[in-house]
């Protein structure tokens, strides 16, 4: 497999170092904007490589990367405490656009994680020409594997025995779904000792997760890095998982946003419509009116 991460600041460096540790590399191709900045990581991460499996590690320009099975796209300004993922929009969107100026003829995946990560990934289909399917973004994977840390800490289990998620947006509308949440196939709302006015308290510590993070070590990095290296795994494998990543949906007037998907080589090719009860309903449709006026704000003067 060959791999491209462009932006190597905080999260690109842990996508690169969490894509050694999954094994999945044969190739990995750094770029970055900061003279010398990939260099210096290829050379740092090829010392590592060397203690985990053969692979070959190397700067590359963004246009030398066409070839790569999968792009993932981590440039741009990130968030501080005092900034809203959205709050980044404008300047990071220009980045994308920049990027997908040299992609042309790009025939593999393309994964962004650069915040507002679901505007930007309609920003990157736009620019780009790329199927909606072959253009995703992490969109609420680390929002759902949050809400079942949570929620394996709330009930003493295991998170991965707990089968939930978070849709819409990444960002401050996105909803967790407890309605359909499963226990081992039982419901969530039938757990014994489980109390439904817990829930908002819940899916606010989700929602503020990264903000605790921001605020205390200035970035969030490591649980995306695998986050990311995880959703190649699976999607490269073909594996055919369904996972909560942001894609653009021709249903919802080509607003990007997360819902559950089937994912494999092609991409995101088969988007599901999770259970939700009427508030979850109307707040998913909220959360999408937001990531539609974000977008609708990169044309106004």
């Amino acid at each position: 497999m060959r791999i491209g991460v462009v932006g190597m600041g905080w999260v690109g460096a842990s996508v690169a170092i969490s894509l050694l540790h999954e094994g999945l590399v044969r190739e990995l191709w750094l770029a970055d904007a900061k003279p010398g900045l990939a260099e210096g990581e290829a050379m740092d991460l090829a010392h590592a490589a060397s203690l985990l499996h053969r692979v070959k590690v190397e700067a590359r320009d963004v246009a030398d990367m066409r070839e790569a099975d999968a792009i993932v796209v981590a440039a741009g300004r990130g968030g501080g405490p005092e900034d809203t993922r959205l709050s980044l929009l404008r300047g990071n969107a220009e980045i994308v656009r920049s990027i997908a100026a040299e992609l042309d003829g790009f025939g593999g995946l393309l994964v962004m994680v650069s915040n507002p990560v679901d505007v930007l990934t309609r920003v990157m289909v736009d620019a780009s020409g790329l199927p909606p399917a072959r253009v995703l973004g992490t969109g609420t994977l680390l929002d759902t594997a949050r809400l079942r840390e949570r929620l394996g800490r709330r009930l003493d289990l295991d998170p991965r025995s707990i089968h939930a998620h978070v849709i819409g947006e990444h960002g401050d509308s996105e909803v967790a779904l407890f309605s359909s949440a499963r226990v081992g196939g039982v419901p969530l709302r039938s757990w014994p000792r489980w109390d439904r006015a817990d829930e908002p308290a819940l899916a606010d510590d989700v929602r503020r997760a990264a903000y605790a993070i921001l605020a205390r070590k200035g970035a969030t990095n490591h649980a995306i890095g695998v986050v990311t290296a995880r959703l190649l795994r699976w999607a490269l494998r073909d594996e055919r998982r369904v996972l909560t990543v942001s894609r653009v949906h021709e249903s919802l007037a080509g607003v990007a946003t997360s819902l559950p998907a089937v994912v494999g080589r092609g991409g995101a090719t088969e988007v599901l419509q999770p259970e939700m009860d009427a508030d979850e309903r109307a707040a998913f449709e909220r959360s999408c009116e937001v990531l539609e006026a974000a977008h609708r704000s990169l044309t106004s003067a």
